[in-house]
This record gives C-alpha cells, structure tokens and sequence, in this order.
C-alpha cells in the first residue's frame, strides 16, 4: 500500500489544460523525484496536493484512504508540508515568528515568545542550521538563509509527506549536504518526500523514484537507478539536447568596464577587474562571498565607498540605477519574483516598465510603438505566453526570467549583468536563456554573469573571476575551468 497515490488528476486554467490525467505514487520511506521542464504541471500538482487549488477531476488517496483536500489547512491536517520554490516569508516577523505562525505557543491569546525562542533554536539546531538567530527579522537575511528559515518551518509541521520544490535553489554546496542529511533522517523515519529540481546532480543523488511529467502529461516512471541523465533529459523535453551550454566564441575586443580598488564598509574591499567587449565573464564564489553585492554597486543600488568604475574610458559613479541605466548598463537580479518583475501585472506591461518614458509622444504614450516591441520581444526571445495581456505571474519559471531580460534588452545595453540567471529555470529554458546570452555578446555586448552554478559558469564564461570572503581570490582562463580549481579559490581567503 502507497503512503500516497493520486490518480487522473486534471486541472484547467481559463480554458487552458494545465494537467491532463496525471498518476503519482510515493512509498513511504522513498525520495521520488517530480521532474519536467518549467510548465509541465509539476508546482500546479503539487499545489492540488497542498490544498493551494483543487482539481477538476482525479482521486487522491493517503494510505489507502480517499482523501478531499480543499484548503492548505486540510493538506496539513493529512500530514502534507510543502517547501514552495517561489518564497513567501513576513519580513517584519522573525525567524521564530515565520517558522511558527498560528502554531506560537502560549495562553489566552499571549504568545509565550521565550518559549518560542527556545523551540525554534532547537529545531534549527536539530538541523544544524547554526548560523540563524531565531530572534533575526527575516528581511535580514539573505536569500540562501530564508530558503533554510522555509525548509525548516516545513519540517517544523512533522509531516508525512514533504514536498521539496526546488529546495536548494539559493543555498551553498555545504547547506545542500546538510539538506540532503536532513532527508536520509526523515527518509529513515518512513516519511515520504517529493522533490522537485532541474539540477540533475542533485536527483540522481537523492532520488529512489522518479517521474517525468510533460505539457501537463504523465511521461513515465522509473527507479532512479535505472535510468541516466540523457534518457532524463530526452524524457523532459521530447527531444535530445546534444549540447545544454550553446557556447558560441565570439572574437573579445578591447576594456569597456574596469574596477579599481572598489570597497563598501562591511560587504566588500579592494575588488579590482576588466570586462572587455563580446566577453562573458562568470563569477564564482560561495554565497555571502560579495558577488552581488559588488554588482549592486556597479549598477548604483548601493554605492562603493572607494575606488573607481571606468566604463567605455569614462568614469562612473552611480548613485541610483537610473544612472547606469544612462550610461549602458543594465542588471537582471537573483530575485525576479520580488526584484524583476511586478505579479499583478501584464506581460506587456512587464516588458515595457523599464521604458515608458521612450514612448512618450507629446505626453501620451504611443501604444502602436509599444505595441510594436513588445509583440517584437516576445517573438524574438520565444516567451511562451497566451498575450501580452497575461499576468506575467502565471508564466513558468523560465518565461518570467525571459520577460525580465526583455525588459532590459529594450534598453539597448552594452553591458548585461546577470545575477544567477536560471536560478529555478528547467534544462530546456536554460538553453534558451544561454542562447540570449550568446546572441547579445555576439552583437559586440557583454555579460557578467553570477552563478552558483559551476557546470553553468564554466559552460558560458570566457574568463571566471573568484570571490572569496568578500574580496577577489583569484582569476581563470577558460583552458584553466576545473571545479577544483573554482573552490581552492573560492575558499582562499577564508
């Protein structure tokens, strides 16, 4: 008898068929693995399973029971806790507040705060998860800690069924061991886990079962040990990819970026490098080691203290983005959802809202213009979307990362920075993200691309620059790209 099995489920969203007929099943003890490109119904299933929506038609059993899920609180009640991939914390309430709202203990209506303190200290320390006070404000915290702070909270519920989407998406190589103890304990325990991911490392490490879902459709089953990489892949796109990183040499022409010196008390200090034209330079590190926060600098979200940033012979010093925005860059951030892109808004109007004031006409806007771009946007970068009118909160993963570089690509940028571009993106998408990045550079632009990624910085870049404990380790030509050499560097000055 399965912990859980969930049959012919479907679900339509305003006359579009997200799933179709879909079969799961989840042993108990068993770490299956969901797997599909961004859009093929995985977060919507595991959202009907969550209580976050209902299905139209199909079955759900826990334990051999008929169950009705209609709300999260039902899902929990069953013993269902789900990690979401798009994070959704307070941040005026504390760790302790987050991991544990609704549940605070206490009386009448007080919440007995030492108590709380004391429990959520214990849990993350259960976790070893040492480094987060449970008395820290969550806005505080960076990205990788509060994907720790939604891990733990998840696990707080001692739930039978967790489901994992995209867990390790923003956390280091050290934390994701940590994760992946955490989970051979509850696999142990008996609890069943369904873990989402596009890092195929990660799935063949931890998975007993996986299945593919694609276009909304059961694809097939098998014992993770039972099947390889390129038969994955094959499986999740319905077509062989002879070749995930597009890498296309493009001659590099003379500097047009050089920083000097640059310092930001308490974040960074003495980061000194070059870009130079038609260059894709990656930038590795562990997170914390002041990648992005250097990149903010450049870009004037918060400006350096010291040094110099000299872009195209002319002297920069950005103290607000509109600056850079003037002087020919452009920035696309880790955090797309909170940082990238406005939810309730338009594709269109996602697309256009770094812009509008090019197409003021006698103070209106020019919507045939505007129009224009944005059917021209949509058609080049192959944003997959019903209309300019859909809210771009209802787009994959992968086709909202392509809207926040269209925004910028209308700008008409000479040099592109891309902070962790297919954080949470599938093999398919990411592709076709890195086949942007080479057309861009090949029209005589650059890149400076983040990625936690190492597979990734060392299949795009030309050249990788290391941090390490906020300063600059170390440089590597591409004839020099080995993971070992990246970490010896990355812990360098640690």
């Amino acid at each position: 008898m399965s912990l859980l099995e969930m049959k012919d489920i479907s679900k339509s969203f305003n006359g579009v068929n997200v799933l179709h007929n879909v079969h799961f099943k989840l042993e108990k003890g068993s770490v299956h693995a969901l797997m599909g490109e961004n859009g093929a119904g995985k977060s919507t299933l595991m959202k009907i399973l969550a209580g976050v929506t209902k299905s139209d038609t199909g079955s759900i059993s826990i334990n051999g029971s008929n169950v009705e899920i209609n709300s999260p609180t039902d899902s929990q009640n069953m013993g269902i806790a789900m990690i979401h991939q798009e994070l959704s914390p307070i941040p005026g309430m504390t760790v302790a507040e987050n991991i544990y709202l609704g549940r605070e203990p206490g009386k009448g209506g007080f919440v007995d705060y030492r108590m709380l303190y004391r429990q959520t200290g214990e849990l993350l320390k259960s976790l070893h998860i040492n480094n987060i006070s449970p008395k820290e404000k969550l806005q505080n915290l960076q990205v990788a800690d509060q994907q720790l702070v939604e891990i733990a909270k998840a696990i707080s519920f001692n739930a039978e069924i967790i489901i994992m989407d995209e867990p390790t998406s923003a956390i280091t190589d050290k934390e994701v061991d940590n994760l992946f103890l955490i989970i051979d304990n509850l696999r142990k325990e008996g609890k069943g886990i369904i873990y989402i991911s596009h890092k195929m490392d990660e799935v063949f490490r931890i998975s007993d079962e996986i299945t593919v879902l694609r276009d909304g459709v059961y694809v097939d089953s098998w014992q993770a040990e039972d099947i390889n990489n390129e038969i994955l892949i094959k499986n999740m796109v319905g077509r062989e990819l002879s070749d995930i990183y597009p890498k296309v040499h493009v001659p590099i022409g003379e500097k047009v970026l050089e920083v000097r010196n640059l310092t930001l008390k308490n974040k960074f200090s003495g980061i000194n490098f070059d870009v130079r034209k038609g260059e894709i330079l990656g930038i590795a590190g562990l997170v914390g080691a002041g990648r992005t926060e250097v990149m903010q600098a450049l870009f004037g979200l918060s400006p350096a203290d010291e040094g110099e940033i000299i872009f195209e012979g002319k002297k920069l010093n950005p103290k607000e983005p509109v600056e850079a925005i003037k002087n020919g860059l452009a920035f696309v951030t880790e955090d797309r959802k909170g940082e990238g892109l406005v939810p309730y808004m338009s594709v269109g109007n996602n697309i256009t809202l770094a812009s509008m004031k090019d197409f003021e006409k006698n103070f209106l806007i020019d919507m045939k213009s505007e129009d224009e771009v944005i059917h021209k946007q949509i058609s080049s970068l192959r944003i997959r979307t019903q209309g300019k009118e859909q809210l771009v909160s209802s787009l994959s993963g992968g086709n909202q990362q392509k809207v926040v570089l269209a925004k910028w690509l209308i700008k008409k940028p000479k040099l592109l920075i891309l902070d962790e571009p297919t954080r949470g993106i599938d093999v398919g998408a990411k592709s076709e993200i890195y086949k942007i990045m080479c057309d861009f550079v090949a029209q005589g632009n650059s890149i400076i691309m983040i990625s936690s990624e190492m597979p990734e910085v060392m299949g795009m870049a030309d050249r990788i620059i290391v941090f390490s404990n906020r300063k600059l380790g170390g440089e590597l030509k591409r004839e020099d790209f080995v993971q070992e050499n990246i970490m010896r560097l990355a812990v360098s000055k640690m």
